[in-house]
């Protein structure tokens, strides 16, 4: 069920006007139980069984561990197994048989390997890291098994953040279901905000600028200046597609009283590689971190060589973690590179330019960075990028085409503002509720205005 389908309206008001009228939590949880079900199989009721699975398996392995201590590795193997198997099966099952045929033929071997038309449950990525946390945490001794599976089922399948995030911490969310929840009227009220400018970051900006991507990603030989507009317009709807979905997560879940953790923290005003993986995707770069990167050693390792290759084994999983083709490690590897790069210079961790100017150089250089990255991410493939920088190496200005270019980077800019009026109204120190009713007023407007027939799915339900 899409968020901005109507169908999606109709449950969230019915659901929550059932919620509120339970006062017994254990009624509510069923109710958010059944309802996330039905909010995650309402178009392909199968993609409930793997969630089911998913459910059994780490709420079985979560109490095994507390209950034999001696098998406790046993239990974590499993779980990793079960998640990562049903993840890989999945989403990199034909991935993996299609580049092993690809090596094999390449050495003179005939290799048919099988291969299936397997649709990827969308979510499958965000709640199998999301299960791993739970069972990771209680090997580690960082939180306790729970005997109440409703309350864990809940925290598997709550519908705002099931299909994109944030990927939520046990830690953090179980203790919110197994807490008796009361309305709230400062909740409610902030939720209206955050449902508002996501869906005007998805529906006026997102939608709208994909339209330009898409094209300019479709072009047989874009030149180099079609290519560096098209990197701009997909930094723009991607930060717009993915934000908003956060922001819609989030206003749904404050009226079913839950606050879920804030996943982007302005990425694009970063001044370094680090500084950006502090502020995009945070809950999924802060899983990266402490589940991956920190277990390999991180940079306590002794070496430059080693610290080299964790980092940029950690990266390239984190790019493939986004989808099954090479482009993705490709940015994943770059990103590693840069951090690592950065990192050598003396501008890794929280480093900070002392002077102005040097900040804007700062930023003016990683932004640059990131567009290059943004390439690589949207580029159907590594051989299509690779074939369209080199038919545009010889510079030969075409008048068409840079005449596009030029009409697209002005709707994109157009399409920018009410993001950059947004950063704005958040970085106030004095906040003018007039200001903000204005804001909001326009973008309902705008929504109405301007949303596509059909829109388009979030990005990022494809990872």
């Amino acid at each position: 069920m899409l968020f901005t389908s109507i169908d999606y309206l109709i449950f969230l008001t019915a659901l929550f006007a059932v919620y509120w009228l339970v006062r017994i939590k254990h009624w509510q949880n069923l109710i958010l139980l059944a309802g996330s079900y039905f909010f995650y199989g309402y178009i392909h009721p199968w993609f409930c069984l793997l969630i089911a699975f998913s459910t059994v398996l780490d709420y079985s392995c979560g109490l095994g561990m507390i209950r034999w201590p001696r098998w406790k590795r046993g239990f974590l193997i499993l779980s990793l197994v079960g998640n990562l198997g049903m993840l890989g099966t999945f989403k990199y099952f034909n991935f993996f048989a299609e580049n092993v045929q690809t090596a094999l033929s390449g050495l003179g071997f005939e290799f048919h390997p099988m291969t299936f038309e397997i649709f990827l449950p969308v979510g499958i990525s965000f709640y199998t890291f999301q299960t791993l946390s739970y069972t990771i945490d209680i090997y580690r001794g960082n939180f306790k098994p729970r005997t109440n599976f409703i309350d864990f089922a809940v925290f598997v399948s709550l519908f705002p953040q099931l299909v994109a995030g944030p990927v939520e911490r046990a830690v953090r969310l179980l203790p919110q279901i197994e807490s008796p929840r009361r309305w709230n009227w400062d909740l409610f009220a902030s939720a209206w905000p955050l449902l508002i400018r996501g869906y005007m970051k998805k529906m006026v900006i997102a939608d709208n600028v994909a339209i330009y991507v898409d094209k300019i990603f479709m072009l047989e030989h874009p030149t180099l200046l079609l290519l560096a507009v098209g990197s701009l317009a997909f930094a723009v709807q991607i930060y717009a597609d993915f934000s908003g979905y956060t922001d819609i997560a989030r206003g749904s879940a404050k009226l079913i009283g839950f606050n879920l953790m804030e996943n982007f923290r302005s990425p694009y005003l970063a001044i370094s590689p680090s500084d950006f993986w502090r502020r995009w995707h945070i809950s999924f770069s802060s899983w990266i971190r402490d589940y991956l990167y920190i277990p390999l050693g991180g940079s306590r390792l002794a070496g430059r060589w080693r610290f080299a290759l964790v980092l940029l084994t950690t990266m390239g999983l984190a790019g493939l973690w986004h989808g099954a083709a090479w482009n993705f490690v490709a940015w994943g590897i770059f990103h590693g590179t840069l951090v690592y790069a950065y990192h050598l210079l003396g501008m890794g961790g929280r480093w900070e330019p002392r002077h102005w100017q040097k900040k804007i150089v700062a930023w003016i250089t990683m932004s640059f960075w990131t567009l290059i990255g943004w390439l690589l991410f949207r580029a159907p493939s590594l051989k299509w990028l690779l074939e369209s920088l080199r038919g545009s190496a010889d510079w030969n200005i075409d008048g068409q085409a840079t005449t596009v270019a030029i009409v697209v980077l002005g709707l994109v800019g157009v399409y920018t503002i009410p993001l950059l009026v947004l950063l704005l109204l958040d970085r106030l120190t004095v906040k003018h509720a007039w200001a903000y009713a204005l804001f909001y007023g326009l973008a309902v407007c705008a929504i109405f205005i301007f949303s596509r027939p059909g829109g388009q799915d979030f990005i990022y339900f494809q990872f």
